[in-house]
């Protein structure tokens, strides 16, 4: 396919393709899948090092900050998760899948909507009150800060009929001193525990349930 009529609208993202009558979508080819699948179902050959997260986790941050700060109209994603972070050739993250994204007038506080999302990922105060802010893609963010720092999935299965939230667990264990507890063994190793902790009270932050927070 000729693509000279292609409209790149985001760097290195994807662009929208205008040869035909109904606009196309062309992305970046992304060879190393997306977060979750780097993430929980490591590869011994390229594991999963502690400032390759950290990497991650500040590249995904500038992207949301990019959104809700840098663009011309802010953007709500509305569905920030790990399998929503894809992976370049060199491991950048790149931010993915705009489908339910919302472009605001720079007054607008927040979004009234039907509830939607990922359970795991969803923001407690946009659930119980259907108003979706910025602060509810940060919880999001939250979530994924505490994947890369523990390597649980955001649903975890504390028995065979017990399941909860990798959040909660998350901050009841930061309550309750014991998070070094449940900090993934390679993290433990290979990062400083100061700068662990700096992350680990980021998204305690982040996971706040009152979006002022």
């Amino acid at each position: 396919m000729n693509l000279s009529f292609c409209h790149k609208l985001t760097t290195e993202t994807w662009s929208s393709c205008l040869e035909t009558k109904i606009p196309l979508l062309v992305y970046e080819f992304i060879p190393n899948g997306n977060l979750f699948e780097y993430l929980h179902q490591q590869n011994e050959d390229f594991p999963m090092a502690w400032d390759i997260r950290l990497r991650i986790a500040t590249e995904v941050a500038g992207a949301l900050f990019y959104l809700h700060s840098a663009a011309s109209q802010p953007i709500y994603h509305k569905n920030i998760k790990s399998t929503n972070i894809l992976l370049d050739e060199k491991y950048r993250a790149k931010v993915a899948d705009f489908g339910t994204s919302r472009m605001i007038s720079s007054y607008v506080t927040h979004l009234t909507t039907v509830v939607q999302g990922t359970f795991g990922y969803l923001d407690p105060e946009y659930f119980q009150t259907s108003q979706f802010t910025e602060k509810s893609d940060v919880y999001s963010f939250g979530v994924v800060l505490v994947e890369l720092l523990t390597g649980k999935k955001p649903i975890i299965l504390l028995s065979s009929e017990e399941a909860k939230s990798l959040a909660s667990y998350f901050i009841t264990c930061v309550e309750q001193d014991c998070v070094f507890d449940i900090i993934d063994e390679r993290v433990m190793k290979e990062g400083e525990k100061n700068h662990i902790m700096e992350v680990v009270n980021l998204a305690n932050k982040c996971l706040k349930l009152n979006g002022k927070r």
